[in-house]
């Protein structure tokens, strides 16, 4: 049997990056002469990339966005994050100690975001998180991305694991859609980036810190899953 393969969202999961995607955000929003969003605002428009992101906001003021300015508009938020990474994003308390009891067991790790794949991968090494991760797939990786569920197999499968010996986790909607639609076990943290508490997405397990995802817990939930 293949190595247990534990598949991580990022952002809102894995790394607290929302002050610098609502940095850019708002950025991008001032050079689209909208106003800026606070917090509150901010967590109902993340969670599919920084397109979405710029069409939520757009929406939310009543604005139209038409493909070019969006396009443009993109280029602008994608431009201002990148030359900003890592910027003041750092990992939740307790991923650096729930990387380690993992991998000490044996499993391999992996990430599946609606990131920009070229993003995630500088983010990870900045914060010299890269060799711990057998995979790093974005939005771009292939030709589909979260909620299909493709994304998350595939990338399990890239990182030498099996679907069928699997979990996920990750903050939102999205993140526990894509596992549903898998068959994987998906624990869903309620710290991350969603207007909606996770509770009402039905995952696996819900937990509020890193510490709570213990081999005990994945065991039973691929096991569970297996029958």
């Amino acid at each position: 049997m293949s190595r247990p393969t534990i598949v991580f969202d990022l952002d809102g999961t894995l790394v607290d990056t929302a002050p610098d995607l609502m940095d850019s955000l708002n950025h991008t929003l001032a050079v689209g002469e909208l106003a800026a969003v606070d917090e509150a605002a901010f967590r109902r428009f993340v969670g599919n990339g920084g397109r979405v992101m710029i069409e939520r906001a757009f929406a939310a003021q009543n604005r139209p966005l038409p493909v070019e300015e969006h396009d443009r508009l993109l280029g602008v938020f994608l431009e201002h994050y990148t030359d900003n990474i890592p910027g003041r994003s750092q990992p939740f308390p307790g991923v650096a100690d729930a990387i380690a009891r993992f991998e000490r067991d044996g499993y391999l790790l992996a990430i599946c975001t609606n990131k920009y794949e070229a993003n995630s991968l500088a983010l990870i090494e900045s914060l010299g998180l890269s060799r711990h991760f057998a995979a790093n797939c974005g939005q771009d990786t292939f030709p589909f991305r979260k909620p299909d569920p493709r994304h998350l197999t595939e990338t399990i499968l890239r990182a030498g694991g099996d679907p069928r010996h699997a979990l996920m986790v990750g903050d939102s909607r999205t993140d526990i859609d894509t596992a549903k639609a898998a068959g994987i076990p998906v624990v869903a943290v309620d710290f991350g980036y969603t207007d909606r508490h996770v509770r009402e997405f039905d995952p696996s397990v819900i937990v509020s810190h890193f510490d709570e995802i213990t081999l005990d817990l994945a065991r039973d939930l691929m096991s569970a899953a297996a029958l």
